[in-house]
């Protein structure tokens, strides 16, 4: 079955907007864990408007599922702290400072080298390694090119797309599924992806490893608690 990570940004971000600790992030990332989610996912980001680098640490301390970490590895900051955290992968993501949300995957073409160096850093330490990309085979070719382990599909476009035609939405994903399969690549999906277009998504997607869910699974919290919305989220899964 597809694991099931949580981005837990939006607790943090929740927490930060009083000062204190409430929500504990901690408790709620070994809550999600307990409600049976196979994962942590954080994306910390320079100005710290949500993930704090210091999180991260708390988090590692204590996560006994896969910790992955998201960032853009221009950031010695963030290269340091994965480096210094050792988390089972790290997923590289090309976004900007100040940016709101990741909304690109990388030119693995035009950054190849960069992210070749890049993923030979961090393998070397023991981390795994997913290339966030948009679904493009192309993209795909040149993520493998790098030595990655994995790539991200960045599934922005699909959730947008997926009620005015789910069929032809998903078109690109598969096209870039059986070419990191042919390819040797894990694929790990995320971004927009919700209780509503999951379960076509993962059945679609051959050798689908890895979603990583945060602002859809936490709004939805809302409404029906973090453990039933947890299991919702695993039963799309299936």
């Amino acid at each position: 079955m597809t694991k099931l990570s949580v981005n837990i940004n939006k607790i943090a971000t929740l927490r930060n907007s009083r000062g204190g600790n409430n929500p504990d992030l901690v408790k709620v990332a070994l809550d999600c864990e307990r409600f049976g989610a196979q994962g942590i996912t954080v994306h910390p980001r320079p100005d710290e408007r949500h993930i704090r680098y210091q999180d991260v640490y708390d988090l590692k301390a204590v996560i006994a599922t896969e910790f992955n970490i998201e960032g853009n590895c221009k950031e010695d900051k963030f290269v340091d702290l994965v480096l210094a955290n050792k988390p089972a992968q790290v997923t590289l993501v090309p976004d900007a400072e100040g940016q709101i949300t990741s909304n690109h995957g990388w030119d693995t073409i035009k950054h190849k080298d960069y992210l070749k160096e890049m993923v030979a850093v961090f393998q070397k330490e023991g981390i795994r390694v997913s290339i966030f990309v948009d679904p493009v085979v192309e993209m795909v070719e040149g993520a493998a090119e790098t030595g990655t382990d994995r790539i991200e599909l960045y599934t922005e476009a699909y959730a947008h797309n997926y009620y005015a035609d789910r069929e032809k939405a998903i078109i690109s994903y598969i096209a870039a599924a059986h070419k990191a399969n042919a390819l040797g690549l894990g694929i790990n999906a995320g971004h927009d992806l919700d209780l509503h277009n999951l379960h076509y998504f993962a059945q679609s997607i051959p050798g689908l490893l890895e979603v990583s869910i945060g602002h859809a699974l936490i709004s939805d919290a809302l409404y029906f608690g973090l453990e039933t919305t947890v299991q919702k989220y695993l039963q799309q899964l299936k």
